[in-house]
């Protein structure tokens, strides 16, 4: 047998330096370097495992490797990971299927048909060993997963049945009608894939919630909730099945037990991942749990961590992206209380992150509705968060400024509000944050700083309709920073929005101060429509300016 590998082996190696689709027979670790463009020693390691069990699948037939039971055992223990490990090492083989599935495709499509039956083994030996994997660390697999795994495995024997037929015969009309049952085949393959898929990920979302419900250990309810939360950060599909599941439901049981009080960070921000799909959404309705998160936030003996995390809960769920949350009809019923704990967490926050997410679910909340700025103003939010924006510490990034000038543009539409701006030196604070750019050059913090731009043109124009304020504005200079921002792509990151919100800021300021603008600029940014206007500032060149 060992004759056999070395020679197939030496055959892979001399075909993988053949034709000009020689990345198709490469050794499949290199494969996925190429695909996923990571050069690392590191990734080949954590990949040698999977691939190895294939080529012995392959090529000695399932056969094992120790003839004695005991060591082969000892073999499969000796590799034994954590449950969080198992699920990763079944996720990266599950990517690689899917990813080896689609290629078919690809390759069927151009009659590729030595490739397609090569491919093809390869999915055969991958899918045996990945059942062989899962089968050596879960306990109490269903019926429905073994029939499951039973008709996917006959499957692929079938379709590598097929396949080797079709390199077997150079008959054109031959291969094109077994070309029609290839394609079933594999359609079907798929389909039962990912049901089994679909079916072990459930299950293990059943073992670890079933772990949690059980325990009144910390740790091993601390090492569940840490694998439940991993899971969470494979995607929102898996955030359906943990919900579908009970996730939600359990999670709360664990935020309402005070022996847990340590777990509740955790817990808390594995809920906030859950809570980003609408099955999480409906759960959280069903079993109170905005009633929790508002006990948490206003229960003072909870640690900042804590409050924290629950805050990032509020922010996910009142996210004003999501479509999901007209449902939350028992918000409404504790917002006041959830509203004054927030701006709380805002004035004691030790930290940059701790602000950050009491200050995102302010903002959230400004959108979710009104009557939130009107609890604002009573607190004198105003004044704490421009009083933060002063800390560089606390207003440290572009995103925490892009929160607190959300929550002053959405307040400025409050008549009440221009006072509180003024008595703050918010005025100043806008003008300021009209300079925002990144220094990183990351596109999400890119992104931050035109929002930051756009929102802080948005609240001036708003608030300019109270004399004092665009006074201030006009001898803080404003004009000429809206004109250059309007006039300047690179001075805006040639963002559309910003310029929008510039130019009717521009407008309001000049009603009070036309003295202000140069004739040209008054001719071509504020006589005309918005949209002429508009127009005539995203065709300029840069060196109009």
């Amino acid at each position: 047998d060992s004759s056999l590998w070395r020679s197939a082996h030496k055959n892979r190696i001399n075909m993988a330096f053949k034709g000009e689709d020689h990345l198709d027979s490469l050794p499949l670790p290199v494969q996925r370097m190429h695909l996923i463009q990571v050069d690392s020693v590191q990734r080949w390691m954590e990949d040698l495992k999977l691939m190895t069990d294939c080529e012995c699948m392959c090529i000695l037939q399932s056969k094992p490797i120790s003839i004695e039971k005991e060591e082969q055992n000892e073999l499969l223990l000796s590799s034994q990971y954590s449950t969080c490990d198992n699920l990763q090492l079944l996720l990266k083989r599950a990517w690689i299927i899917s990813t080896e599935l689609t290629r078919i495709a690809q390759k069927l499509e151009k009659n590729r048909w030595q490739r397609v039956h090569s491919m093809t083994v390869r999915v055969n030996c991958h899918v045996r060993s990945m059942i062989n994997e899962y089968s050596t660390f879960t306990m109490n697999s269903s019926e429905e997963m073994h029939q499951f795994e039973k008709l996917l495995i006959d499957k692929c024997s079938e379709f590598t049945a097929f396949t080797e037929r079709c390199i077997q015969t150079e008959d054109e009309q031959t291969l094109k009608s077994m070309k029609s049952c290839i394609n079933e085949t594999l359609t079907t393959v798929a389909q039962y894939f990912g049901q089994l898929i679909e079916l072990v990920l459930a299950h293990e979302a059943q073992n670890l919630l079933r772990q949690i419900e059980l325990s009144d250990s910390v740790y091993i309810t601390e090492s569940a909730i840490s694998s439940l939360f991993s899971l969470t950060q494979e995607g929102a599909h898996l955030c359906r099945i943990i919900a579908k599941e009970g996730g939600v439901v359990t999670l709360f049981k664990i935020c309402r037990q005070d022996c847990f009080r340590c777990l509740y960070p955790q817990t808390l921000r594995t809920l906030a991942s859950i809570c980003s799909v609408e099955e999480g959404m409906h759960q959280l309705e069903k079993v109170d749990g905005i009633l929790c998160l508002a006990d948490i936030l206003t229960d003072n003996t909870h640690s900042e961590a804590t409050h924290a995390e629950a805050a990032a809960v509020i922010a996910q769920i009142t996210s004003p992206h999501l479509t999901f949350t007209q449902h939350l009809s028992s918000f409404l019923e504790n917002m006041e209380e959830i509203v004054t704990a927030l701006v709380k967490l805002c004035q004691e926050a030790s930290s940059g992150e701790v602000f950050l997410l009491a200050s995102a679910a302010l903002a959230n909340i400004t959108f979710f509705d009104t009557m939130a700025c009107e609890i604002l103003l009573q607190l004198n939010a105003t004044k704490i968060l421009l009083a933060a924006c002063s800390d560089k510490h606390i207003v440290d990034t572009p995103y925490s400024r892009d929160q607190v000038v959300t929550i002053l543009a959405n307040m400025s539409v409050l008549d009440q509000c221009a006072s509180e701006i003024i008595q703050g030196n918010g005025v100043q604070l806008l003008m300021e944050m009209l300079f925002e750019r990144s220094s990183s050059g990351n596109s999400a913090e890119v992104a931050a700083c035109e929002r930051v731009q756009q929102k802080s043109a948005v609240t001036l124009a708003r608030l300019s309709r109270d004399p004092e304020v665009a006074d201030a504005a006009v001898k803080l200079s404003c004009i000429p920073r809206l004109i250059k921002l309007c006039r300047s792509p690179t001075e805006r990151n040639n963002s559309d929005s910003v310029l929008v919100a510039c130019l009717a800021a521009l407008r309001r300021l000049a009603v009070i101060s036309p003295d202000g603008l140069e004739d040209s600029d008054f001719q071509q940014l504020v006589k005309p429509r918005l949209v002429d206007s508009f127009l005539l500032c995203t065709n300029m060149e840069e060196s109009f300016v």
